[in-house]
């Protein structure tokens, strides 16, 4: 990299930052529904018949929803008719995941010319989420919560691409791909934030990003933190990009000290691993 090229680098990283304390980005809406979604399965006083109504009145959403419920990875021995139909058989809160995951996709990002990257990004999160879910299932731990905080883990990504894309454009500085990369993972973790803190998404998620690179921290949820890293870990196995400079092989992957802070032995990571074609295809039934 010439130092031209640094330069406006880190201008446009002082702008990404500068805007990122005075809250002055971009942060995407969630749907609705899906917002609605959320706040409803936190609830336990709320009922099967309340969530129908909810998501039938998004009918992209419901069909969608519908579509997921009747495919092999949820329903192998018998199709549902109806959205109560399916959330009495499947849950709740697989019925939420399910409308979550949908309402998260490239749409909701300005990112052009990166597209193929906020895929990517948006996948590998949905993976980290069933990954994490299957983890804390092998941990008897919490395993909506789990599936939520892996989901939007790294939510911030795609917001701190658009915003360093706004950027550049703004200040009329050229920005490589590489450089756009390095500003997205120096702000991820505050974009995410100001993301789940627009979206009203739980204390328990918001704990899992601010803490995820240090899970170590005594911190209130550090159980929480630490089984998603361990299922982000997994899914960085199963699902890196061979562009990506992070992707751990397998005795990497069965190295990493956090499954032994789980209290995950070897052959219990190696079963554990064994559940990768109900992930895959949960995730190709999801379909994003």
């Amino acid at each position: 990299m010439t130092s031209t090229e640094a330069c406006a680098r880190n201008i446009i990283l002082d702008t990404v930052i500068s805007d990122l304390k005075h809250g002055d980005i971009e942060v995407p809406m969630l749907p609705e529904v899906a917002s609605k979604v959320v706040r409803l399965t936190q609830n336990p006083e709320s009922d099967a018949l309340e969530l129908a109504k909810l998501i039938q009145g998004d009918q992209t959403l419901a069909g969608h929803v519908m579509r997921v419920a009747n495919s092999a990875a949820y329903s192998p021995n018998a199709s549902m008719v109806s959205l109560q139909q399916a959330i009495t058989r499947l849950g709740m809160r697989i019925i939420s995941e399910i409308a979550l995951a949908a309402s998260i996709n490239t749409s909701l990002f300005n990112t052009p010319g990166h597209e193929k990257h906020i895929q990517y990004v948006l996948n590998c999160s949905l993976a980290a989420g069933l990954w994490a879910k299957e983890t804390a299932r092998s941990c008897r731990k919490n395993v909506e919560a789990a599936f939520l905080a892996g989901l939007l883990n790294d939510i911030g990504r795609p917001v701190a691409v658009q915003s360093a894309i706004a950027a550049s454009k703004k200040l009329n500085v050229p920005l490589s791909k590489d450089d756009i990369k390095e500003i997205e993972l120096a702000t991820k973790q505050k974009f995410g934030l100001a993301v789940l803190e627009q979206w009203e998404m739980p204390e328990a998620v918001k704990n899992v990003v601010s803490y995820f690179d240090r899970y170590d921290d005594d911190h209130e949820g550090q159980q929480q933190t630490m089984i998603v890293v361990a299922g982000t870990a997994i899914a960085q196995y199963f699902h890196c990009d061979d562009n990506e400079s992070n992707c751990p092989d397998k005795a990497e992957l069965l190295a990493n000290p956090v499954f032994a802070k789980i209290n995950l032995y070897q052959d219990e990571v190696e079963t554990l691993l064994d559940k990768k074609d109900a992930v895959n295809s949960a995730m190709e039934a999801m379909g994003l």
